[in-house]
């Protein structure tokens, strides 16, 4: 079942940790979501802290709409836009594991196996095929990059998010990332509590 557009039309932290568990779809590649980070309104390490811009538009929404973008000009990075239309907002997909089109999602990562395929954001956007081109991809839709409903984790972790020393100190240290506890593919670990 896919997830609505309502889903996501709610507090970036609480659907940050609603989204452990849930199911991305693209192809013959199914993903469980294990790591997430929440980008919120007013946050100094949001993509949005300085207004609209060419890059960020997507992240402005509807709530249900993907951000793909571009970092270090090598590594395509997965967001799911989240709050009210019009306001800035986005989930990052951490890392995730594979539960379909693992021979695809090898091929994509170069032939690794094991957690390290999939524990990045950089590794989940080559696994799935994604470029800046999905950017404002309703996944709330049928075809194409899509986001289904999975069961949520027994227990969550949380910890500071990562690469963000540019922010805040009150932003940089929130407790802003979130893994499923006991899974193997999540990524900076000793972080998490």
């Amino acid at each position: 079942m896919l997830l609505p557009p309502s889903f996501y039309a709610r507090d970036t932290l609480a659907v940050a940790r609603d989204l452990l568990g849930q199911r991305i779809v693209h192809g013959d590649v199914v993903l469980r979501i294990t790591e997430v980070e929440a980008y919120r309104p007013g946050d100094s390490a949001n993509h949005c802290r300085a207004g609209r811009t060419a890059r960020n538009a997507a992240m402005w929404g509807p709530p249900g709409r993907a951000y793909v973008y571009l970092c270090y000009g090598i590594h395509h990075l997965l967001n799911l836009v989240t709050e009210a239309d019009g306001v800035g907002a986005a989930v990052l997909i951490r890392a995730a594991e594979p539960l379909e089109g693992l021979q695809t999602v090898r091929a994509r990562r170069g032939g690794k196996s094991g957690p390290v395929l999939l524990t990045g954001p950089g590794k989940v956007g080559a696994a799935l095929g994604l470029d800046t081109s999905w950017s404002h991809h309703p996944v709330t839709e049928s075809g194409g990059l899509e986001v289904h409903a999975g069961e949520g984790p027994e227990t969550v972790l949380a910890g500071p998010r990562v690469g963000v020393d540019y922010a805040e100190p009150r932003h940089r240290d929130a407790p802003w990332r979130l893994a499923a506890g006991g899974s193997p593919w999540v990524s900076h670990r000793r972080t998490l509590g």
